[in-house]
């Protein structure tokens, strides 16, 4: 999340030590921003639970906007949400195309607690119920967050996107580089957590990182901009994914991964972002898996140099 002051050209971003709000930092100071952050007790640790997850997500959303009602001087607000609250759902068929006026089906997810996409941690969680308390965290903050909103008279955007994807001055990037990743990486986890994310979605929703920190600045920018928009450059599955790599770094890639999905069940639609003048850049697997991010995936030890 972050919040632009029009006549002093500055910004503030949570969370500003993750992969892609460093990111969206270092793009805001080259643009001219003033950039105030916020940034995580280092000595505190991340439980993924399913009750410790959803009400400090909750919280946290209602006390950055009470303090953006307070100051008086913020002209918009953009909520990073993600693509997890718009497409999880029962999927009878194929061929199905969601924008934003979807939402994720909350009794579904409550009852059949769908294959979670997290990344194995190094301690012991149940991921369905990881999966479970995400996704709720997602939709009750945003939820909250435009009642909140409307009722304090704040301008507020939300962001979904997709698996994202790119070079980040962040260190680490916990769990979509390593999934994005993982396919030449051999790692069995990452790679349980990718073919999860596409279980649970219908497809493997993809965006550039720079792409959405463009998308950022862009609403936040555009005073016609308003509600919600995903953010997704394209559709695609393992099975794609797995095929192009094989192809583009044979010294990397190992067969042996079993049936994969050939095409998207579902698909995520950025026609709203489009129609009002945004452009992606990472719009095929050959943009998405450059150099740049194989670079990326050595300096993070991801992959062998």
């Amino acid at each position: 999340m972050w919040m632009g002051w029009e006549k002093k050209k500055t910004a503030c971003v949570t969370g500003g030590s993750g992969y892609i709000a460093s990111a969206l930092i270092k793009m805001l100071l080259e643009k001219g921003y003033a950039v105030k952050t916020t940034v995580r007790n280092p000595g505190i640790s991340t439980v993924w639970s399913f009750f410790e997850m959803i009400e400090p997500a909750v919280r946290g959303t209602l006390n950055v906007l009470r303090s953006c009602a307070k100051a008086g001087t913020v002209r918009r607000v953009v909520f990073t949400s993600s693509a997890a609250a718009v497409c999880i759902r029962p999927l009878q068929g194929d061929g199905h195309v969601l924008d934003e006026e979807s939402c994720s089906d909350l009794d579904y997810v409550t009852a059949e607690k769908p294959q979670a996409w997290a990344r194995e941690k190094s301690y012991i969680y149940e991921k369905k119920k990881c999966l479970q308390g995400y996704v709720l965290a997602k939709v009750l903050s945003e939820k909250e967050a435009f009642r909140f909103a409307q009722e304090k008279g704040i301008s507020l955007v939300t962001l979904f996107p997709g698996l994202t994807v790119g070079a980040s001055p962040a260190p680490k990037a916990k769990t979509s580089v390593p999934c994005a990743l993982s396919l030449l990486s051999g790692d069995e986890a990452a790679l349980n957590a990718l073919k999860g994310l596409e279980t649970s979605h219908g497809c493997v929703p993809v965006v550039g990182l720079d792409d959405l920190c463009r998308a950022h600045v862009f609403v936040a920018e555009t005073e016609a901009a308003s509600g919600r928009y995903l953010c997704c450059g394209f559709n695609t599955t393992v099975g794609e994914m797995a095929r192009f790599l094989a192809e583009k770094y044979p010294q990397y890639f190992s067969d042996g991964f079993g049936d994969l999905l050939d095409k998207p069940r579902l698909c995520l639609s950025s026609v709203k972002l489009v129609r009002e003048g945004f452009e992606f850049k990472v719009k095929t697997l050959d943009d998405m898996y450059d150099d740049e991010l194989v670079e990326y995936g050595k300096a993070l030890g991801i992959l062998p140099y």
